[in-house]
């Protein structure tokens, strides 16, 4: 049965066709989701996307947690839909509550924009369950405010939960414990700032987002 991925798209976002186009390059069917629907429809899967959604005014994704889909993706996500944040949809992800901490503007006040390695660091999420622990990855990122942080208290409960899944290998933005991704305590919500989407063809560079959208398709169809 072929997997049916939603995607989120907000006023601003721009990566909502990469996502779709990765997805279906691996198998899968993408849909677009309006920000202004009340439900998320006959998915699998959700993604929200990267890009500026709604101009990231006042921060990043704290106008996107108040579209009306967010109430459902909240809903689906309690149901054990996966859902999965890349780079912006990270932001919209903590902002709603839905993943703690936050992220803010990268050490230096630098916008970066390069391929990065990153170290799976746990399998234990609907994004990682078919890569290896400790595997490497060359994956894109694009961002301003990627800088990952949260209190003492919560980077605690994260690696004793075995909840980072996705850590830089050289931190390019000053993240704590250079996290660059994250998931929920049943790992079926996972928000990273890398974008895989950007990593499905070796003409682009490098294929190995691959690993981790692969996992995502590979969850079982509701």
């Amino acid at each position: 049965m072929t997997t049916r991925v939603g995607v989120v798209l907000f006023p601003g976002s721009n990566c909502e066709h990469d996502a779709i186009e990765a997805v279906e390059s691996l198998g899968g069917k993408g849909e677009l989701i309006w920000h202004g629907e009340a439900e998320v429809g006959d998915v699998d899967a959700v993604i929200l996307p990267g890009g500026f959604a709604h101009g990231d005014y006042l921060r990043p994704g704290a106008i996107a947690r108040f579209s009306p889909v967010m109430t459902a993706v909240a809903r689906f996500a309690a149901e054990g839909g996966p859902v999965v944040g890349i780079c912006n949809g990270f932001q919209v992800l903590t902002e709603a509550g839905l993943l703690p901490g936050a992220l803010q503007k990268n050490r230096g006040l630098k916008f970066v924009c390069t391929t990065v390695e990153l170290e799976v660091s746990s399998t234990r999420s609907v994004l990682t369950s078919g890569a290896a622990a400790g595997q490497r990855l060359r994956i894109p990122i694009n961002h301003f405010e990627g800088n990952y942080t949260c209190d003492e208290a919560t980077l605690r409960t994260l690696e004793a939960e075995d909840r980072v899944v996705l850590r830089y290998v050289d931190n390019p933005n000053g993240s704590t414990a250079s996290i660059a991704g994250i998931s929920n305590e049943a790992g079926n919500v996972v928000g990273l700032m890398p974008h895989p989407e950007r990593a499905c063809d070796p003409l682009l560079g490098s294929d190995d987002g691959r690993v981790l959208l692969g996992s995502l398709l590979s969850v079982p169809a509701r």
